[in-house]
């Protein structure tokens, strides 16, 4: 099999552990804020002006609604 710690079934086992320990709330709620925090990060490197744009957009779309 594979040299190397962490191959497909050590990391299969290590997150049905973490379920087991956790349960599925909170293993839900840290996978939500992961999500977040990745949205947040991408939109923090994005322009500023294309982001304006983007909101302007948002925006008009609600109105139309």
């Amino acid at each position: 099999m594979g040299e190397g710690l962490f191959q497909p079934l050590h990391l299969l086992l290590i997150v049905a552990i973490a379920l087991l320990v956790f349960g599925t709330s909170k293993f839900a709620a840290v996978g939500k804020g992961l999500g977040e925090g990745i949205r947040n990060f991408k939109a923090s490197m994005k322009d500023p002006e294309v982001e304006k744009k983007e909101e302007a957009k948002k925006v008009e779309e609600e109105k139309k609604v």
